[in-house]
């Protein structure tokens, strides 16, 4: 059994913030993922409020994140899946789909997974124009006339990436009025190839092998219609990937969540939360670095200096 001093589970961007400052401090350091490092910042198509660089994609931002976290000293595997953890004793007992590892403390940073709208053909549909990830699947339709469900800085930010190279983009909200910031919400406005629907829902995605239309709903004037469209890009927001904290004894919210206090202290010893995960309100890049290197600078007093917040 391998061991380490710190094992943080998850490499987007909290955790790779915590990777950072762990290794900084002189932490023998462990960062793994079951995918490759970046986590969901690497799929924004357009990054434009993180401090320092006014406009940058999120998969050059988690490059520069993942290169620095090596820099510092610390150690990622990458596709490599954690599946089940042990907190019952000092030492914190990680299992993954490679080996086992020992650790004295564990920063848990596992992010969060696309919500899916549940409507018929979504599950059919998905990877033959159902997709998730507008900067992964988006240049497949490349002049085509595709479909952005949601409401949110996500939904937003994806549209306006895509008004870039599809011919035309429909951006469907079920309610009166967006959620995004106001500047994300100006910007599609300006965009002549995007068209809103508000008060509107997807209730069908159609095609035979792969998508070709959809059904929408329309709340106020109590109508559905069908519209031709050759994707559909879901972007709804995220639920949390708290599965193996919730086996292994963590206590989370109603939600699913992680409870983590202000030092990003769960309800183990020596085992903190950072990022998505978490039951933190705000879900930003930035607020999950903060909390990232927060998880680390307490893991580091309470591995080195044990009489540190017992």
């Amino acid at each position: 059994m391998e061991s380490w001093e710190l094992i943080v589970i998850g490499a987007g961007a909290a955790g790779l913030a915590a990777g950072i400052y762990g290794a900084r401090s002189g932490l023998k350091t462990l960062v793994i993922d079951e995918k490759m490092a970046g986590g969901t910042a690497a799929d924004a198509p357009i990054v434009e409020n993180y401090p320092g660089f006014p406009h940058i994609t999120g998969g050059e931002l988690a490059q520069k994140m993942a290169l620095h976290c090596k820099k510092a000293g610390a150690n990622i595997h990458e596709i490599e899946t954690v599946t089940a953890l042990d907190l019952t004793s000092e030492q914190k007992i990680v299992k993954t789909t490679r080996r086992e590892y020992e650790a004295k403390s564990l920063i848990i940073a596992t992010g969060s997974h696309y919500r899916e709208i549940g409507v018929k053909g979504e599950k059919e549909f998905r990877g033959r124009g159902v997709s998730y990830c507008g900067v992964c699947d988006g240049p497949f339709f490349k002049g085509k006339r595709v479909l952005v469900i949601g409401g949110g800085n996500s939904a937003a930010t994806t549209t306006l990436y895509l008004s870039g190279i599809a011919a035309e983009v429909l951006m469907v909200h079920r309610r009166g009025a967006f959620r995004a910031e106001d500047a994300l919400v100006k910007d599609v406005d300006s965009k002549e190839n995007v068209q809103i629907f508000l008060n509107t829902e997807v209730r069908e995605i159609k095609g035979n092998k792969l998508v070709s239309a959809v059904v929408l709903y329309d709340n106020k004037a109590n109508a559905t219609k069908e519209i031709a469209v050759d994707a559909v890009f879901v972007q709804i927001g995220e639920a949390p990937n708290s599965q193996i904290a919730c086996e292994a004894g963590l206590e989370v919210n109603e939600h699913g969540y992680i409870k983590a206090d202000v030092f990003q202290r769960t309800s183990v010893a020596g085992v903190y939360a950072a990022g998505d995960v978490t039951s933190h309100p705000a879900k930003q890049v930035g607020t999950a670095v903060g909390q990232g290197i927060t998880a680390a600078l307490e893991a580091y007093g309470y591995i080195r200096r044990p009489y540190y917040r017992r």
